[in-house]
């Protein structure tokens, strides 16, 4: 819990319930765009009180439309619920006061802003942490603040200067980004995570730590099997369309009427597969037999499987194998892909906010048996939650401030 604040006034100030298990844990938000809000907003669904402080024009991703949804950046509404906004221009030194006032009340700093932005105005790590030992203070980049500080940190880069693009595309054609910024969500995920042990270590240490991040690093990471191909195994991947290096069979097959996935990871999945296609005698021919074989003998593979395929639509395929333990799947819509999150009950979409502004918003991943997440914010209009931040500020000064 904050060193200043406890839950009654966060709860009367901001109007938090309290019940997540990061309740009356202050977060300031220096961060935009993707991977540090998405890290914020997972922090924030948690109880954490979350200031996101805005520039003057607000954080970019406000912008980036379409879609919109009432004029608004479904973008920006995507990882920005339960926060409180606050706009400051930090070249004007009343503003960049209260900016400093924000952070002598946290527990936690996020920032994503370039290697070394934040030093002119007395807010890198190396300062703040000179009045505020006990702040864990979260900086991330794009590429780290060595030889890759000059580089604009974008999510598509990364994607292209990881390797991640060569390995996405058909082996013939050119390479492709995935289709949503994936290593902003993996860095903002590792954020979380970094924080949050950091946070646990400050429990009994009392003091914080800079904890770094990069989305090459964590590109690297979280291309996983393919990057350790090459440090452990000296292979280089390449583009193998929708096959995977490792098994088979596991990608896309067509149906009587559309493509389906099916992901047999082992013998046991195979022969069941042969069985539901009618076909038992495949998974004894010693050309398929075994997880290498059916690598080996791939090509011959897939046209048997499609030949057998041919005879049932996508719908009919997916219930007959699914009842018979063939991990497989029919290829969605995202909208489909919501729906059917719906059908099994998972509750993928939950309203953000109260009263007039409620906005659908896709859930947290997680759920806790004893301190629940909230969704009491929606994501906030840019500077308009200033009155409540400066009623919290003016509650109770913090014991440490920075030296003049």
């Amino acid at each position: 819990m904050s060193r200043f604040d406890d839950l009654g006034v966060l709860e009367e100030i901001f109007g938090r319930r309290g019940t997540g298990p990061l309740a009356g844990v202050v977060v300031a938000d220096l961060s935009r765009v993707l991977a540090g809000p998405y890290a914020t907003m997972l922090l924030a669904d948690m109880g954490a009180t979350v200031i996101k402080v805005e520039s003057t024009t607000g954080d970019d991703a406000r912008a980036w439309v379409p879609p919109r949804r009432d004029g608004e950046s479904t973008f920006f509404l995507s990882v920005n619920r339960n926060k409180q906004s606050i706009s400051l221009d930090f070249s004007d030194p009343a503003q960049l006061k209260v900016v400093e006032r924000i952070i002598a009340r946290a527990d936690v700093l996020v920032e994503n802003f370039k290697p070394g932005g934040l030093r002119r105005y007395g807010l890198d790590y190396e300062s703040v942490s000179a009045w505020r030992p006990d702040l864990v203070y979260a900086s991330i980049t794009g590429f780290g603040t060595a030889g890759g500080a000059d580089l604009p940190g974008y999510d598509l880069l990364a994607q292209a200067l990881s390797g991640m693009m060569s390995l996405t595309g058909s082996e013939s054609g050119e390479p492709y980004r995935a289709g949503v910024a994936l290593f902003d969500v993996i860095t903002g995920l590792h954020a979380v995570s970094g924080i949050l042990g950091a946070f646990h270590e400050r429990q009994g240490s009392g003091t914080g730590q800079h904890v770094e991040l990069n989305l090459l690093t964590s590109a690297l990471s979280g291309l996983v099997n393919q990057s350790a191909a090459y440090v452990a195994g000296g292979s280089v991947p390449t583009r193998m369309g929708n096959e995977h290096p490792s098994l088979y069979p596991y990608e896309p097959f067509p149906t009587q009427d559309k493509n389906m996935v099916i992901a047999v990871g082992n013998n046991g999945q195979f022969t069941r597969l042969c069985q539901c296609l009618g076909a038992p005698e495949l998974a004894v021919d010693e050309r398929f037999a075994t997880v290498g074989a059916r690598n080996a003998n791939r090509v011959e593979l897939r046209q048997l499987l499609i030949d057998g395929l041919s005879t049932r639509n996508a719908a009919d395929w997916f219930e007959r194998l699914k009842a018979a333990q063939v991990p497989c799947a029919p290829i969605l819509g995202v909208d489909e892909g919501v729906h059917f999150a719906e059908g099994l009950g998972l509750e993928p979409v939950v309203m953000a906010g109260s009263g007039e502004r409620k906005i659908p918003t896709v859930r947290h991943p997680v759920d806790f048996s004893r301190t629940p997440v909230d969704y009491t914010h929606a994501p906030p209009r840019l500077d308009g939650d200033r009155d409540r931040v400066m009623a919290w500020l003016e509650r109770v000064e913090p014991e440490v401030r920075k030296a003049s």
